[in-house]
């Protein structure tokens, strides 16, 4: 019978005669679905990964694969995404899960992230990119965290689809504040959906800056929202009453403060493109994607055009009522950013495939004397980390991106 293996299972070298083991190591790489050699395998005793051809004096020490591994002792057939994943991942397939990770909305569209993968190791590296930083408007880096937060949750949901399952560690070294995140590709992936599932919004979800319709979420859609954000332990609450008054004329206030600030402007201008722009067109927000300057209504949007007039931009109705959200979390520390960002990118990739339309609302968020009186008096989260709009209304723009060679080093 011919030795089959699973990426995790340990390849063991004995010796002939006396059955004591010489050397043995991982199988982090196939190189056939059907699990036959050659493998890739990472040597214990020096960590280095080389492609083994096993000799007779080779087995395989099975470990356990959970419900994978009772399929296919049963005989029934696995899925295509865990084949996709046992194989040792090709450059395409590399390039295809950044750009999925780079899909995340950002803070201006400014694209704060860069991405490093690690052949041998079989992991990602999320690092901030400065190129993205607002220095008036997000001083501290929290937005730039958030944005790459959103990436790094696109990036699990499309190494999910892609059939692996990851081990993903927020700031994994102190010692470099910029390497924001890693995901281990650890092994195939077994039964569990999530968050696989949210996989079919991924290129689907933009940012929407138009009217939406006056109508009621409906409260299973909002629970599931609710529940989203808490996977990634921050706390979503809907705002109503005085409160969604409040929330309304304090980000109006900070819109107000935005279009005569100068610094505010500078970050504007920055990531902006009118339509004669000669500028790279691979970030920023574009003039076709500004949405109507609002005649009416109460939602709180940000004109991306800084009060300036733009030939033929139309005016529209907005919500009476709109619907805001907060997320929030206890502290207020770059890994709360993080969670936050991932769990901003878990709602919109849940309220996209509900059916809802969104935008962002965090003009109140750039003044620090703003953001703290958004915070939810009755939640015990203190920390006010993004404000989102949501709504039933016409999908988002597409805005452009960076190719992925801009933003991807691929080592060994």
């Amino acid at each position: 019978m011919s030795m089959r293996a699973h990426v995790g299972d340990q390849l063991v070298v004995e010796s002939p005669t006396t059955g004591v083991t010489k050397r043995d190591g991982e199988i982090v790489g196939l190189h056939h679905d059907d699990g036959t050699p050659p493998y890739e395998v990472r040597w214990s005793d020096t960590d280095q990964v080389t492609l083994v051809f096993p000799g007779p004096d080779a087995h395989i020490q099975p470990i356990g694969h959970g419900r994978e591994g009772q399929r296919e002792a049963t005989g029934q057939r696995t899925s295509t995404a865990t084949h996709r994943g046992a194989r040792a991942l090709s450059e395409a397939v590399i390039m295809s899960l950044v750009e999925d990770a780079t899909a995340a909305p950002s803070m201006h569209n400014a694209q704060p992230w860069r991405f490093e993968y690690s052949r041998r190791r079989r992991v990602f590296h999320l690092r901030a990119d400065l190129r993205g930083a607002l220095p008036h408007s997000d001083p501290e880096l929290r937005a730039l965290h958030i944005g790459c937060g959103a990436a790094l949750m696109n990036l699990r949901v499309a190494v999910a689809h892609e059939g692996w399952e990851a081990q993903t560690r927020p700031l994994p070294d102190p010692g470099d504040p910029m390497l924001l995140a890693s995901v281990t590709l650890t092994r195939p992936l077994g039964g569990e959906a999530d968050p696989a599932g949210l996989y079919p919004a991924v290129r689907t979800r933009h940012t929407s800056r138009y009217p939406f319709d006056e109508r009621e979420i409906p409260p299973p859609v909002r629970t599931a929202l609710v529940d989203a954000a808490h996977r990634e332990q921050v706390a979503l609450s809907f705002v109503s009453g005085w409160h969604l008054q409040y929330v309304v004329d304090l980000a109006l206030e900070a819109e107000a403060r935005n279009l005569t600030d100068a610094g505010a402007a500078a970050d504007l201008a920055r990531f902006t493109r009118r339509a004669d722009d000669t500028r790279s067109a691979t970030e920023g927000v574009p003039e076709y994607a500004f949405g109507p300057r609002r005649r009416i209504g109460k939602a709180p949007m940000r004109d991306f055009a800084g009060g300036k007039p733009v030939p033929g931009r139309p005016m529209a109705d907005f919500e009476t009522l709109p619907h805001l959200v907060l997320l929030s979390t206890s502290s207020d520390r770059p890994v709360d950013w993080l969670r936050t960002g991932q769990a901003v990118e878990r709602v919109l990739l849940r309220a996209t495939l509900a059916g809802l339309s969104a935008s962002f609302v965090t003009q109140a968020l750039e003044w620090h004397d703003l953001r703290w009186p958004l915070r939810d008096p009755m939640s015990g989260m203190a920390y006010v980390q993004t404000v989102l709009r949501l709504g039933y209304g016409p999908p988002g723009t597409r805005t452009p991106r960076r190719p992925v060679h801009d933003v991807l080093d691929i080592e060994p």
